[in-house]
């Protein structure tokens, strides 16, 4: 299962690393053009070695917003989330959202 939101390519996985470390925030991404954010209405977010991953309770839905995108909503289960890069010459970069 993948969903995506603006330059969030959300994917569905088994289980969250071990080694992961818990975030307080639920804010995926920030655009870098806009300040605006992806961010989760609920569930748990962790992180290793720079990609999240975010957990949704059995017992719940959770929604990742921005203002600009559509509202995309997640089941139950656990999800890393993959930030779309783009070629520039001589370098990679995150594409603006």
């Amino acid at each position: 299962m993948m969903k995506r939101q603006g330059d969030l390519l959300i994917v569905k996985v088994d289980k969250i690393p071990e080694g992961t470390v818990w975030h307080k925030s639920r804010i995926l991404a920030e655009g870098e053009a806009t300040g605006h954010m992806h961010e989760l209405d609920s569930g748990e977010v962790y992180e290793k070695e720079g990609t999240l991953y975010f957990k949704v309770a059995q017992e719940g839905v959770s929604t990742l917003n921005h203002p600009e995108h559509k509202a995309v909503t997640f089941e139950p289960g656990v999800y890393k989330v993959i930030r779309q890069r783009e070629y520039e010459p001589r370098s990679w970069r995150y594409v603006s959202d």
